[in-house]
């Protein structure tokens, strides 16, 4: 079992929570990904990093979609998850100098940060952008600040930052000719698509993070094959970072709908049940 010594409640449906797991962060590198279950019967979610400590406790971040994610935010400081695999996929390449952009959009955020911070201890200029719908749904503005050199901000409503999205601050930036040798963009599938295209005609390098639906994280079941360059790659061993102008994101878009039924009816289950007092799904 793996002991929560601390939540921390980010937004109505998002956590950070500290976990007890020193084996996985004594080999974690940025970019890479673990794979928690609340209980031996429960659904695999495949979760990215945000800070793996000395002292043995690992940062994730959770999201509240569907009935699995909504069943782990409910936990409290004490409780403990059955399990907690990784660290898992590839980590993250990282250039030596030069300027990158970070974005991170909604709880994309969260990974991005060691990315930021691995960058900056290597002398890279570091330009980080964080965008939300609100400005009570940006997160972790603190931690991204501090692991950057420019500090930028988006929201759809203009209630903080520039409004707009966060491709907006991003082609701003190039259209004053500022020099980004990469992008660095981790967020909901649209949001990188959408960002791979700003970046696509001036020809900077773009590494994307896909978090495609996994089951063993082995590369063995295969759900979380995509399409990159042509060649079917399997998110889980052979990302989950790639390069964005290869990536077939029609593809990786429709395959991550192929659920929506069943996870609908499992969510509507669970929010019925917890009504009744019973919490059964």
């Amino acid at each position: 079992m793996f002991r929560i010594r601390k939540k921390r409640v980010l937004t109505p449906v998002t956590v950070l929570f500290e976990v007890e797991a020193p084996l996985v962060c004594r080999h974690a590198r940025p970019g890479q990904f673990v794979i928690v279950r609340l209980g031996e019967k429960s659904e695999r979610i495949p979760l990215t990093i945000m800070d793996a400590g000395r002292d043995g406790v690992l940062s994730i971040v959770i999201q509240a979609v569907g009935k699995s994610t909504r069943e782990l935010i409910a936990l409290g400081d004490g409780d403990a998850l059955a399990d907690v695999v990784g660290p898992l996929g590839q980590p993250c390449p990282l250039r030596e100098g030069g300027t990158v952009a970070v974005v991170g959009g909604g709880f994309g955020v969260a990974p991005i940060i060691p990315i930021a911070r691995a960058l900056h201890e290597r002398d890279v200029q570091v330009i980080a952008i964080n965008g939300a719908r609100t400005a009570e749904l940006l997160i972790l503005e603190e931690e991204l600040q501090a692991v950057s050199d420019r500090y930028l901000v988006s929201t759809n409503d203009g209630s903080r930052g520039m409004q707009g999205m966060v491709t907006d601050v991003l082609q701003t930036l190039i259209s004053r000719g500022e020099h980004l040798d990469e992008v660095i963009a981790i967020g909901p599938m649209v949001m990188m698509r959408a960002v791979a295209e700003v970046t696509r005609p001036h020809g900077i390098r773009t590494l994307v993070s896909l978090d495609p639906i996994m089951v063993d994280g082995t590369g063995m079941c295969g759900v979380c094959r995509v399409s990159v360059g042509g060649q079917t790659r399997f998110a889980c061993v052979d990302g989950p970072i790639f390069d964005a102008h290869q990536v077939d994101f029609d593809l990786a878009v429709r395959r991550g709908h192929m659920y929506d039924a069943e996870q609908k009816l499992a969510l509507e289950h669970y929010e019925k049940c917890s009504c009744h007092g019973g919490g059964e799904a």
